[in-house]
């Protein structure tokens, strides 16, 4: 515990760096000292030699037979005082040595060997060397030009140096000691100074955990940031105090809380009802005990037709309130026992308990559909929808239960796809379905990749019945599934999310042919293709268009995006973004399907597009009903009005042609003028 103390560790910090610091300074003292020295020396020896060479003039200024070996020699044991000379020696200009001098240490500890050689000697420069350890002085005697010999004096260098080194270490090391062992001791001091009230902050830190008391108050111990955080700490206790009190009032409210906390994770906020988490364990439940018992429970998987139209059309919080009518009116139409479940967005589960028969489940199914023809009131607003069920039986899916709820969902969809507002039991053939979308979904990408994809014209012709443009419809013949109708592959696209992938390869196909298109029609042809509410989504879509439009120089004035009304609808912001890039492109825009969205007049004026196309089912009832002529007839004014061209869709009768022409629609298409055909044939007829 000590070890692991503030104090402890701040002493071994404190030391460590006044040990550093002192070392450093030793160390840099020792270092100035060292090099002060040898400058001292290096100095010294200069001088000695300088002089010792003048001395010698006199002696070499002679005949050399006639210089007397011992005034030489004399002159030399002058050197004797100077106790780091080892040897000197004296050349003539020739570098013949004449006299040498050893002194009695470098004589006692070596032999005339270890000295220098005269090689080694002349080729050193005049002056001062460091030579393996041996400071060397070479004066020439004489003048440079008129050099009478040279003088040479060896010394020791390195033992010098360590000698004077641990001198003034020896000298400086009391000193160093004191001053440290000073320093350590008022670090001692202060950090019993200062440190010690922190221990008693420690202590009563421990004591509160201890006696969980806290209304007591910290003594008065420290000073300066010490006392502040007493002063602190006594606030910190006053508060703690004060919120424990608080806290225990609250307690009960905790108890009661968790309660609705518990119902929050189990059931779905808006509706009351429970929620996917809590009805898949109670399902999970239910069908260990079926399989046990060799009993059989049913589920029942709704989901409400129209909802997603009433969301757009009145907004989310009226959408809300469906919802919450929706699941009151689903309680009325099952026992206690059932449990009724939200799964999430307009999707509903019941798990109908106590082995129901097929007679039972279509009774309750009857009730239900029943239940929900009556239109649902919501904040003065009249809402109708419907709803498609499907019903499965545990048993079929071998009490699995992803098996169990993914039958009930095959079994909606077909309810869905039977024309909505009715139910169906699950059956083993609806599996092959399944598996078909899943094959259908699975040869999408190789379809496209090997070109089995064709493109088919469908003509539009004016009141003359001229050809005035062609409407790009996508067929696919598989080489091992065989046709494969755009209604069963184009949803399955959008819903793999394989749709842009097959847009691009229609835009494409479309951009290739186009050349042969405009030869085979005189004067040339706008050609229009669709896009589905996934294409608007795509925000790459618009550079893709432009780079092929580029690539295979297409006029943008001769192509025509076709966008649904409920497409558009449902993406309203990025359909306008992308309705402005389009017309910044130079292409047209005509919005199809127009009359069956649920706000159309509200949007048309906002809308920068050039044509509206009647649905069919519009001009299927020309003449027949008052009302849907009436329809066609204030379209087609209202278009006039906004300065839009109109083309009426599926038009068979000649009596559908005389009356659309004389309300004044611009473009027609149907099969009373041509069917829809491949390229090819096109290029027949013009041939």
């Amino acid at each position: 515990m000590f070890i692991n103390s503030i104090r402890t560790n701040l002493i071994l910090i404190s030391t460590v760096a006044i040990l550093c610091f002192g070392a450093s300074i030793l160390y840099v003292t020792l270092e100035k000292h060292e090099t002060l020295y040898r400058d001292s020396v290096q100095q010294n020896l200069a001088a000695l030699s300088e002089n010792m060479a003048s001395d010698l003039v006199r002696h070499l200024a002679i005949d050399p037979q006639d210089i007397d070996p011992i005034e030489l020699t004399t002159l030399l044991l002058r050197l004797e005082k100077y106790h780091n000379v080892e040897y000197a020696k004296v050349f003539a200009k020739n570098w013949e040595e004449i006299t040498p001098y050893y002194s009695p240490k470098f004589m006692k500890n070596n032999s005339l060997e270890d000295a220098f050689d005269t090689n080694t000697l002349k080729y050193l420069d005049v002056g001062i060397h460091i030579y393996k350890g041996k400071l060397i002085a070479k004066r020439p005697v004489g003048e440079a030009k008129l050099t009478l010999g040279y003088l040479i004096i060896v010394t020791e260098y390195q033992k010098p140096i360590i000698q004077s080194r641990q001198s003034l270490l020896l000298g400086l090391l009391p000193y160093f000691s004191l001053v440290m062992l000073v320093t350590f001791l008022g670090l001692l001091w202060a950090h019993h100074r200062f440190l010690t009230p922190l221990s008693h902050l420690s202590s009563f830190a421990k004591r509160v955990q201890k006696t969980k008391d806290y209304s007591t108050k910290v003594p008065a111990v420290g000073v300066y940031e010490v006392a502040e955080l007493r002063s602190n700490i006594n606030k910190m206790m006053k508060t703690i105090h004060a919120e424990v009190n608080k806290n225990t009032r609250y307690t009960q409210q905790l108890i009661e809380q968790q309660k609705t906390m518990e119902r929050l994770a189990n059931f779905d906020s808006l509706t009351g009802l429970p929620n996917r988490q809590f009805f898949m364990e109670n399902v999970r439940i239910a069908l260990a005990r079926s399989k046990r018992y060799s009993s059989n429970i049913a589920l029942m998987f709704f989901d409400l037709d129209g909802f997603k139209e009433v969301n757009d059309a009145y907004g989310h919080e009226v959408g809300d309130f469906l919802l919450i009518e929706v699941s009151e009116r689903l309680k009325h139409c099952f026992r206690d026992e059932d449990i009724i479940a939200r799964l999430g967005g307009d999707e509903f589960l019941i798990l109908v308990n106590d082995e129901p028969d097929d007679l039972q489940l279509i009774t309750i199914a009857e009730r239900v559909i029943e239940q929900f023809k009556r239109p649902i009131m919501v904040k003065s607003w009249e809402v109708q929808i419907g709803v498609s069920i499907g019903i499965a039986h545990a048993s079929d899916s071998n009490f699995n239960l992803s098996n169990f709820i993914s039958n009930a969902d095959i079994a909606m969809y077909h309810s869905k796809a039977s024309g909505k507002g009715t139910y169906t039991m699950f059956a083993s053939h609806m599996m092959e379905d399944a598996k078909r979308r899943l094959i259908i979904a699975n040869s999408l990408a190789p379809a496209l990749q090997n070109d089995e994809f064709t493109l088919y014209y469908h003509a539009k012709v004016n009141a003359d019945e001229e050809i005035v443009g062609y409407e790009i419809l996508l067929r696919w013949i598989s080489k091992e599934h065989g046709f494969i109708s755009p209604a069963e592959f184009i949803p399955i696209a959008e819903q793999t999310g394989k749709m842009s992938a097959v847009t691009q390869w229609v835009l494409k196909r479309m951009c290739i042919e186009m050349p042969t298109l405009l030869e085979v029609n005189d004067p040339p042809v706008s050609v229009a293709v669709n896009l589905s509410v996934y294409d608007l989504k795509d925000s790459n879509l618009i550079n893709y268009i432009k780079d092929l439009f580029d690539e295979y120089r297409i006029d943008p004035k001769l192509i025509e995006f076709e966008i649904t009304e409920s497409a558009y609808l449902e993406n309203f912001e990025k359909a306008n973004a992308f309705f402005e890039q389009i017309k910044e492109l130079g292409s047209s825009l005509a919005l199809d399907d127009f009359g069956t969205g649920y706000s159309s007049l509200g949007y048309l004026t906002q809308l920068p597009i050039n044509t509206l196309k009647i649905d069919k089912q519009f001009v299927d009832n020309l003449g027949l009903s008052e009302r849907d002529t009436l329809v066609i007839q204030t379209i087609i004014n209202m278009a006039h009005s906004l300065k839009l061209d109109i083309c009426a869709e599926g038009v068979e009768t000649r009596e559908q042609f005389d009356a659309l022409v004389g309300y004044g629609c611009h473009q027609l298409q149907g099969y009373l003028f041509a069917k829809p055909v491949p390229l090819s044939d096109l290029t027949q007829r013009k041939s």
